[in-house]
């Protein structure tokens, strides 16, 4: 075991260290439950996502974290530019996570993030699919970048009673290429669907991770959506009709403090739909979730420093336990 010396030294993990530690599904999805249901008890304290914009389709997010009952702070610093991948060949999300020593306050591991919030972030989606839509037979994905990957990967683990999985992407080659990456992965059947209006009457449970803009583009059109279909997006208010949620029997989101300050930032130009409950509110079983088959349910997540924090730990717990990474002086 690698140990460092407290306010002395702190602990750097590349993106290929984090990788490479193989952490299992199962653990991520444990401890992506425990942080909900920590915030869903309001036992935490993380102020809503201060970010600047330096252009309409990115952001920086700043994303700090207190979770006394896991004994875990820290602070995530993450950015999304979504024309990476096709015009300078690189990730369109990067970062870093620092871990601090709650007692001290010094810094204690320093980790590349891009894969804990590309895990991190299905796992949420899985977790609430599971608990509000138990036996669905069809999952939809709206994206095949790399958050509709670990998407397919995580529904494939574990939702039970799965018959297929049906992705699309606006890239046509994408969808295909997740496809042939993934199916020799798991054993359920993945195809490409022919349109956002297939996928969306086909799929009980749907879930998007696209790009995330102020003014709604209304990709999925409310008059696809059914009654009873559960909905749980990852991309704001951008690629399904605001209508949808406006309309939903259940309107559930991870946190109202920042649900609320996306809209104040104008995200929600039509207004803001009634929201119910929180996600950790949910799943902490302090607040209802789908309370009948033909309720119409739309979970929108926006993602939390809490799960960034608590699956930080495990990464962090599992490179010291494997000698993982590089002591760097403080």
């Amino acid at each position: 075991m690698t140990a460092i010396t407290r306010g002395k030294e702190l602990l750097y993990l590349s993106k290929a260290d984090v990788v490479g530690l193989d952490i299992p599904r199962d653990t991520i999805l444990d401890k992506v439950r425990q942080a909900l249901v920590e915030h869903g008890n309001k036992r935490y304290e993380m102020p809503a996502k201060i970010g600047v914009h330096p252009y309409e389709d990115v952001f920086f997010h700043a994303m700090p974290a207190y979770l006394p009952e896991l004994n875990l702070v820290g602070a995530k610093w993450i950015e999304c530019y979504p024309r990476n991948p096709r015009e300078f060949d690189l990730p369109q999300t990067t970062g870093l996570l620092c871990l601090n020593d709650v007692e001290t306050g010094v810094p204690v591991a320093m980790m590349d993030c891009s894969w804990l919030t590309a895990v991190r972030t299905p796992a949420v989606t899985i977790l609430m699919a599971e608990h509000l839509h138990p036996g669905a037979t069809r999952f939809g994905m709206f994206g095949a970048g790399v958050q509709g990957r670990e998407h397919v990967l995580f529904a494939a683990h574990q939702l039970r009673g799965l018959e297929e999985i049906v992705v699309f992407d606006k890239f046509p080659e994408v969808a295909h290429k997740l496809v042939s990456d993934l199916q020799g992965q798991v054993e359920i059947p993945i195809r490409v669907g022919d349109s956002v209006e297939q996928v969306v009457k086909e799929c009980e449970v749907l879930s998007s991770a696209t790009v995330v803009v102020r003014e709604p583009q209304a990709i999925a059109k409310d008059e696809w959506v059914s009654k009873g279909q559960t909905i749980i997006p990852c991309d704001l208010n951008t690629f399904w009709d605001p209508a949808v949620s406006m309309r939903a029997d259940a309107y559930i989101t991870d946190s109202i403090e920042e649900h609320d300050l996306f809209a104040d930032m104008g995200y929600y130009p039509g207004g803001s739909p009634t929201i119910v409950a929180e996600t950790g509110e949910v799943l902490a079983g302090l607040k209802p979730g789908r309370t009948s088959a033909d309720q119409l349910i739309v979970n929108s997540n926006i993602g939390m420093a809490v799960c960034d924090m608590a699956v930080a730990s495990a990464i962090h717990e599992a490179a010291l336990a494997a000698g993982v990474g590089v002591t760097l002086e403080l």
